[in-house]
């Protein structure tokens, strides 16, 4: 998924300050008017067969699918967010294999709703297709990288030869002129490597790399998560490589990295102002149903596309009121609710938690992320 930069002006984003232990949570930090991120799985098809598909994708396009004229009353429904408008990540399966991407991508330009581009890496990307698209709105791509070596990120891909597409994809994003985010899978497997992926995507120059901490669903069930003493150890490192300022660094699914810079600036001695305009600070509140929604091939509402909780469909229901009303959402927002360590830990405005993987270890959204060690002390 392709995370967008908003400025810290943006209602209900970045907030000018940070709440301390028992301070009252700042509104900044609860995106209740407007996700600013929505999803969208266009479609379950694509050529690939990840082990950690969270779509659980096929080769074949379901007919289950919106049709280009509901992809357009979609787009239309976003507008009732209002400004400033939520950005569309059209993402799969591959949105690639719809012949349909570029009208429903110049629809969204045309109503003013940013874009962002989430292919496979098949032959279906081409040079042309990624101009055309750029050409419809495409405003950014994001492109996955899980391997330092080819057999590495073929053996996760489950096709021989993506390694090599996939830098081929982001030299043409670049004579393309689109900035470009790299994903990069955290699984037990990919751990040992990932220091030699860093010195891979620190080649290609990337805007941002998101290290997406594996969740249990689709079939990244059959894959092991890291440990929570791992993802501790992780996040240390990877704040330390983000002061190299390469590029921006994010974890999706992994919000506690965002408690580990927290301690490390304030260290520092940054102040909190000096914090919340830092890259990791813009992104403070944003997690599962706060900030991002989610969109599938047939129309069904979720958090995100990591959490699946079905709370409506967009052919029957009203996407804002989804968003703004329904229980599933307004309870993800409202962190007074959650349970368990993150219900008492002072950095859960800021963090939250993995919702999804809450709901993945516990079938309660609300629950405790396992993936964080940390043990608050209640006030």
């Amino acid at each position: 998924m392709i995370e967008t930069q908003r400025p810290p002006s943006h209602p209900g984003g970045h907030p000018g300050g940070l709440p301390g232990v028992g301070a009252v949570k700042p509104r900044g930090l609860v995106y209740d008017r407007a996700p600013m991120l929505v999803y969208w799985e266009t479609t379950l098809a694509c050529g690939l067969a990840c082990r950690h598909c969270r779509a659980t994708a096929e080769p074949e396009r379901s007919p289950l699918e919106l049709t280009t004229d509901e992809g357009r009353a979609l787009l239309d429904r976003i507008l009732g967010f209002g400004d400033p408008l939520p950005h569309v990540v059209f993402t799969g399966g591959d949105p690639l294999r719809r012949p349909d991407l570029e009208e429903l991508v110049a629809a969204a330009t045309e109503r003013g709703i940013g874009a962002s581009l989430a292919p496979a890496v098949t032959p279906d990307l081409t040079k042309e297709r990624l101009a055309s698209l750029k050409d419809a709105g495409i405003q950014t791509i994001s492109l996955s990288l899980d391997g330092s070596t080819p057999e590495l990120h073929d053996g996760l891909r489950g096709v021989e030869g993506t390694f090599a597409m996939t830098m081929r994809a982001a030299e043409w994003a670049h004579d393309l002129g689109l900035p470009i985010q790299v994903n990069t899978l955290v699984t037990d497997t990919t751990l040992d490597d990932l220091p030699r992926v860093y010195e891979t995507v620190s080649t290609m120059g990337i805007l941002r790399w998101s290290l997406f901490f594996l969740i249990s669903v689709g079939r990244g069930s059959v894959l092991q998560e890291i440990t929570a003493a791992q993802s501790e150890k992780l996040a240390h490192w990877l704040y330390g490589l983000s002061k190299e300022g390469r590029f921006q660094i994010k974890t999706t699914e992994a919000t506690h990295y965002r408690r580990v810079a927290i301690r490390a600036m304030e260290a520092e001695g940054m102040t909190p102002e000096e914090i919340a305009r830092t890259s990791v600070g813009r992104g403070f509140g944003i997690r599962d149903g706060n900030g991002i929604m989610f969109v599938n091939h047939d129309g069904s509402v979720f958090p995100s596309g990591f959490l699946p909780v079905a709370v409506g469909n967009v052919r029957s229901d009203d996407l804002v009121a989804l968003y703004r009303e329904h229980p599933t959402f307004t309870s993800l927002r409202d962190t007074s609710q959650y349970k368990g360590r993150c219900g008492i830990c002072p950095f859960v405005d800021r963090c939250g938690g993995s919702r999804a993987r809450a709901y993945a270890w516990t079938g309660d959204v609300l629950e405790t992320d396992p993936l964080c060690p940390f043990v608050p002390t209640a006030s």
